[in-house]
């Protein structure tokens, strides 16, 4: 839990300097001692992201220099204060000077000190930092929750993060806030027409599920907002009968990083108790090999009634979100959003660490840039371009749900699930990788939660109140 990683203020703990090349020397001369000859031997310069323990006359750290780097470095960002949890021994800190925005650098700070240590003992001891006057502690609290619930769905597992564990931290998390959860289950799927869903999920033992969670806020009431959020819950993906390498498995576990993100979104907007209607639909399948696996070349329905040519079985994601998303157009909401670990297109365009979204409402596309910019939380608009609907011709059915070239995967399948959403629905879709390769600010390697807090700001934004 996040607040391990915090503690009340307390002047016995080791002060942290933020210093950059134009203010070092000034900060060492402040600190006084032989603060500047220890600098001069360890060659400091304060590079972005840097830290220097400077010791006092018993050998313990006695001050913290944390490097801003230059006023134009990229690296200087709202998340750069990650790097100090992450490159600090255990102990008590401080910051000597009140950061410019309390609330981001100790979120920062969280987000920085996760660990995924579910099947490992957790470390006793932890750098822990007192708390800048100025943070919002309920909300730093609720965000780093939200995304250190994300992380650890990510990063549990296959064998402990099924479609039916998926269902359990749902219906748990429901719980926890009041909300109701239901969950249709295999065979029922038909029976309450999710055939894409079922279609999807059936070749395993694990069976296919569909996650329903309905939450109001107390000040809502049935003409309040409805905000809802589609999460891809594909819990690990074999490619089905068009069967991925050995080498493209190996992150599959986190194939159901859409639902973990949504989850990790409506714990915050839940904790935050906006006044809003919220539901959270999660798809939850494994696409898996048997002999009644799903084929190239089968045509399915869908709960939308379009016929859908299969090109080709991994690209499983963006069935099982159509059906999803057709539920969710039938209770009309006021905004529509869905997150899925969807293509590698994607990557290969803008890499692992900037998602894409795609909406149709360029309104909603600036405010949300401007939440995204403030939270630290990286995007990329991308382009529902119509000329490339064509691509996704079928001669059989009303439609193929892949392209019919190598090219643009990523607008493809933004336009493939667009057939499933009303022209007039504020809508957005992000196709994230949900995973970072290496460590960076604020973001271990492992498991990630990408556009939640952009996401969450946003909403606590534009619902805040009813006026």
């Amino acid at each position: 839990m996040p607040h391990r990683f915090f503690a009340e203020p307390s002047e016995t703990a080791t002060p942290i300097h933020l210093v950059d090349p134009s203010t070092l020397d000034a900060s060492l001369t402040d600190i006084g001692g032989l603060a500047k000859a220890w600098v001069d031997a360890h060659g400091y310069g304060a590079a972005a992201g840097t830290v220097l323990l400077i010791p006092g006359s018993d050998g313990a750290p006695a001050h913290v220099l944390f490097g801003l780097g230059e006023a134009d470095d990229p690296a200087r960002t709202g998340m750069l204060m990650g790097a100090l949890s992450a490159g600090l021994p255990d102990g008590l800190y401080r910051f000597a000077v009140e950061p410019e925005d309390g609330t981001m650098a100790s979120i920062a700070w969280g987000l920085g000190a996760y660990e995924f240590d579910a099947y490992r003992p957790r470390r006793a001891k932890v750098p822990v930092l007192t708390w800048p006057v100025s943070a919002d502690r309920a909300d730093v609290l609720r965000v780093l929750s939200g995304a250190y619930l994300a992380r650890d769905l990510i990063n549990r597992p296959s064998n402990d993060m099924g479609p039916e564990q998926l269902a359990d931290v749902a219906s748990e998390l429901a719980a926890r806030n009041g909300a109701a959860c239901r969950v249709i289950v295999g065979e029922d799927l038909l029976a309450e027409n999710f055939p894409m869903i079922h279609a999807v999920g059936r070749a395993s033992d694990r069976v296919p599920r569909l996650i329903d969670i309905s939450w109001a806020g107390e000040a809502a009431d049935a003409d309040s907002p409805k905000v809802t959020l589609v999460g891809k819950g594909v819990c690990f993906d074999t490619g089905g009968l068009d069967l991925k390498p050995s080498s493209a498995m190996l992150l599959m576990k986190k194939d159901m990083g859409g639902s973990a993100a949504v989850l990790g979104l409506a714990s915050m907007l839940m904790d935050a108790n906006l006044p809003i209607n919220l539901r959270v639909l999660v798809p939850a399948v494994e696409n898996s090999v048997s002999g009644n696996a799903f084929r190239p070349g089968d045509v399915l329905q869908s709960r939308k009634g379009l016929t859908v040519e299969i090109g080709n079985t991994d690209a499983e994601g963006r069935l099982v979100l159509a059906d999803a998303l057709t539920l969710a157009e039938e209770d009309k909401p006021d905004l529509l959003i869905d997150m899925a670990t969807l293509t590698g297109a994607a990557r290969v365009a803008l890499g692992p660490d900037l998602p894409p979204y795609y909406t149709r409402d360029d309104a909603l596309a600036a405010a949300f840039e401007a939440h995204a910019e403030i939270q630290s939380d990286p995007v990329w608009r991308m382009p529902l371009w119509p000329a490339y609907d064509k691509l996704l011709s079928s001669k059989i059915a009303d439609v193929n749900h892949i392209s019919s070239g190598a090219f643009a995967g990523s607008i493809t399948a933004a336009l493939f699930l667009g057939r499933f959403v009303d022209k007039a629905t504020p809508w957005m879709h992000f196709d994230i990788f949900g995973w970072v390769p290496s460590r960076q600010p604020g973001r271990p390697e492992g498991g990630d939660a990408q556009a939640i807090r952009a996401l969450y700001d946003l909403i606590r934004t534009r619902f805040a109140s009813r006026d």
